[in-house]
């Protein structure tokens, strides 16, 4: 298999299938493909990991499509303006993502949810609550809001994030959510009520847009309905 992430601000990834290899992704995910190319649509995972994936953003249902021949391109394109990250994973790299991280991976990756420890927190938290936990063997393809800053953390080194501002982070980085101090920052400092906090050692991947702030930004001008 070889792949080829292309565009700027509104990045795809073109894949090279060969016969017998498979992509799977939430379903309308894929944009265009070549013939020799079959779709199959299931609960990749049983039901119980379906209903997961929807809990995380995703679809109960999802797409593999598999090669009948060599070099069969196929093409997923990104939903929002921003970057696509490829990510290998094998048993000693998982990752943890925000939810609706996930484009598309290889056959051998499994799509879970993750929890935040701290429900009161996370149910409060926003999008710190449920994230997406990226297990298996192979190559998984996430897409990120805005340009994206990776930050390699040293133990117990700490970093403090909006909750829409991290993409995703190595399972072996300690995750959790704390509140904002001080009565006026709660009410006025625009924030929200809790940050994410991330504890060291291992890889960060951030975004400089959140799709909350973004979706703010264009619904005023959104023509409402008349009906």
């Amino acid at each position: 298999m070889e792949y080829k992430i292309f565009g700027n601000d509104l990045p795809a990834v073109s894949v090279r299938l060969n016969a017998g290899e498979s992509l799977y992704t939430q379903s309308g995910g894929m944009a265009w493909m070549d013939e020799g190319i079959q779709m199959s649509t299931n609960m990749k995972g049983g039901l119980m990991k379906g209903i997961g994936r929807m809990f995380s953003g995703e679809s109960l249902f999802m797409a593999t499509y598999t090669s009948s021949k060599p070099s069969a391109e196929i093409v997923f394109a990104s939903t929002f303006p921003g970057k696509i990250l490829d990510l290998e994973v094998d048993a000693r790299k998982e990752y943890i993502c925000q939810k609706s991280a996930f484009l598309c991976g290889t056959q051998g990756i499994s799509l879970g949810v993750e929890f935040t420890k701290r429900f009161s927190a996370g149910a409060f938290g926003g999008e710190g609550f449920i994230l997406q936990r990226i297990s298996g063997q192979g190559i998984v393809f996430l897409e990120a809001a805005g340009s994206v800053v990776r930050r390699e953390l040293m133990p117990g080194e700490v970093i403090k994030v909006d909750t829409g501002n991290v993409v995703a982070f190595e399972s072996g980085v300690r995750y959790e959510v704390e509140m904002v101090k001080g009565f006026k920052n709660i009410l006025f400092g625009g924030e929200g009520l809790f940050l994410t906090r991330l504890v060291g050692p291992g890889t960060v991947w951030l975004q400089t847009i959140t799709m909350q702030n973004f979706a703010g930004r264009i619904a005023p001008f959104i023509p409402m309905s008349s009906n």
